[in-house]
């Protein structure tokens, strides 16, 4: 396993152990510290250095190699390079922001809504490099993120069989984004504010997710049953939640007393808008990695959003919240006084 010791990777770990596979190996730089299970071997490096270890790949001989950090064109050639005659199989996780409902979301591709639900076998993005910021340096992460780019190497590869995984947005303990504290009013909730102010669009939109632990058994899955090799799989919730599903919960999670007040499109500043164009719903089909290699949950939609509120309330970020602009807002739509 490439990566693997932030956020999904040890979960991944944690399942393929708890099938009775052990002999697991990580390739990392040693920088993120987990739990692990003591068996596990590490081999330290940078991954743009993995043809360097061709000759210790070569001793472990893997059945399978999967890339968890796969990003960009230039770094799964060097997997694809490092592991070539060496294992039959590369399972790399990619995204769903490969397809073109995600670029409308972003609003850098134009043109009619995609139909939902999304399968595998929708349109992908038109445009290239989703993260693209001229600001920043050309050799920065985002401006040669693409996962497009990446499937088409590892699904054209004539010397190993492929798999993609394409993951929802995921939420757990450790999550880098902290998405319920980002997006999902997690802080003012937990403030007890009397009252949340969300606009209409995004209290209606649906975008599909999955809890950390969900995502991690079905790419377990895929690792241990040879029938993915050449398949694509979406993975994700069966039934996406609205985002006023999760706000809803997480205050039921925290026995929050306020109300949430959707606010009318268009009456919010534009700083206190989410910067997606919530028009285009993200609804996606995972349908096939449930009949073809039997994924199902393994943690309910309640147990995740506890486990994931628990963890992001110990680990909130070190600023200030200024709800001055909304307690205005919530006077002009007459809930203060």
């Amino acid at each position: 396993m490439i990566g693997g010791t932030s956020f999904i990777g040890p979960h991944v770990v944690k399942q393929l152990a708890g099938m009775g596979h052990h002999d697991i190996t990580l390739f990392h730089r040693g920088q993120t510290k987990c739990e692990l299970p003591a068996n596990v071997k590490h081999i330290f490096g940078e991954k743009m250095q993995l043809e360097q270890f061709r000759d210790e790949f070569k001793s472990l001989s893997p059945d399978v190699v999967v890339d968890m950090i796969a990003s960009t064109e230039e770094d799964t050639r060097a997997v694809a390079r490092a592991f070539e005659g060496i294992a039959a199989r590369l399972i790399t996780i990619s995204s769903q922001d490969v397809y073109r409902a995600y670029g409308i979301v972003r609003k850098a591709d134009q043109g009619p809504l995609e139909p939902t639900p999304i399968t595998e076998s929708s349109a992908l993005r038109l445009n290239r490099f989703p993260y693209q910021d001229p600001a920043k340096d050309p050799n920065d992460w985002c401006n040669k993120y693409d996962k497009i780019l990446v499937e088409d190497i590892v699904m054209n590869n004539q010397h190993m069989q492929g798999t993609i995984l394409r993951l929802p947005a995921v939420y757990g303990p450790h999550d880098p984004l902290q998405r319920f504290y980002k997006y999902l009013k997690l802080k003012p909730i937990s403030d007890s504010r009397p009252f949340v102010l969300v606009e209409e669009s995004f209290s209606n939109w649906r975008w599909t997710h999955s809890f950390v632990e969900n995502v991690a058994y079905a790419i377990a899955l895929a690792i241990t049953n040879e029938r993915s090799a050449g398949r694509i799989y979406n993975v994700g919730e069966l039934h996406a939640h609205s985002m006023l599903d999760y706000i809803n919960e997480i205050g039921s999670i925290l026995n929050w007393k306020g109300q949430v007040i959707v606010a009318p499109n268009g009456s919010l500043p534009e700083e206190m808008k989410v910067p997606f164009n919530t028009e285009q719903p993200l609804l996606v089909d995972s349908q096939r990695i449930r009949e073809e290699l039997g994924f199902v949950e393994q943690c309910s939609f309640s147990d995740g959003c506890i486990q994931t509120v628990k963890w992001e309330l110990a680990n909130q970020p070190d600023e200030a919240v200024d709800y001055g602009k909304e307690d205005e807002i919530l006077r002009h739509l007459g809930q203060l006084k």
